[in-house]
């Protein structure tokens, strides 16, 4: 696997321009994989500075091609360039070994084409209190968002087979936006798969296989800013395999365990 340590990284330091709703002790790093969002990854980072101004925010550029490094060093992120594309979960585990190796407590995942709303942050991070992982659920009673047919068949399956192996009550595991707390850090800065769904289905299942404490709490979810939707309805039925795929490797892979700090 490729190392996913990146040399190349152009760095601007986000603004804080008012008082933090987050914990004044907890250093959280909001982690935006992006390709090809220039349309949308602007917005977003000034966002995600209204909605927690004592946060760090890191772009990981996954190898775009367009302005999308540009527009968010302008909004005021840090700016990690990748090489090449290496997927969301190359992009997120680079954020989170950029985390670890700057003493950053929580990471908080946003996707950058504008669908998660910054205003959910301070909830998911508040939700790291009894849990190591906290996933903002789409289908847990707030907000519009819907998915019909084979593709929601597909979600409602993996959230039950999920639920069983995190032996909690999930209801959406591929959902990106996401809070990660210390013990989740340190193993996803080593461990964080890069594989389709990696980031979702995959990673949960390493969680939740090494102890990690997983819950979830309602989000709403808006219509995306720019770019195009990453699936569409015809692919329900490739996107089943590859779910099913994805979580059936998993589970076969050895189990992880988390280096605890002294």
């Amino acid at each position: 696997m490729a190392d996913h340590r990146v040399r190349s990284m152009t760095s601007t330091h986000a603004s804080v321009r008012s008082q933090t709703m987050l914990p004044e002790d907890l250093r959280v790093l909001v982690v935006i994989p992006a390709l090809n969002e220039e349309d949308s990854v602007g917005e977003v980072v000034r966002s995600v500075a209204v909605a927690a101004p004592s946060a760090r925010c890191v772009v990981v550029d996954d190898g775009s091609s367009d302005r999308t490094a540009e527009r968010a060093a302008l909004a005021g992120a840090t700016v990690l360039r990748l090489p090449y594309n290496l997927g969301v979960g190359g992009a997120m585990r680079t954020g989170f070994r950029f985390a670890r190796d700057n003493g950053y407590a929580v990471v908080v995942q946003v996707d950058a084409d504008g669908q998660h709303d910054p205003e959910g942050i301070t909830s998911l991070v508040a939700g790291l209190s009894d849990a190591d992982l906290v996933i903002g659920a789409r289908f847990a009673g707030v907000g519009q968002y819907g998915v019909r047919g084979p593709r929601r068949w597909a979600m409602r399956l993996l959230a039950a087979v999920m639920s069983r192996v995190a032996r909690t009550r999930l209801t959406d595991v591929t959902s990106g936006f996401k809070a990660a707390g210390p013990r989740a850090v340190a193993l996803f800065a080593e461990n964080f798969p890069a594989e389709y769904l990696g980031d979702t289905v995959e990673a949960l299942v390493i969680g939740a296989r090494a102890g990690l404490r997983i819950r979830q709490v309602p989000v709403a979810m808006r219509s995306r800013q720019g770019g195009e939707p990453s699936h569409r309805p015809w692919k329900a039925a490739i996107y089943l395999v590859r779910a099913c795929a994805a979580f059936t490797l998993a589970m076969m892979r050895p189990r992880t365990t988390i280096e605890e700090s002294a």
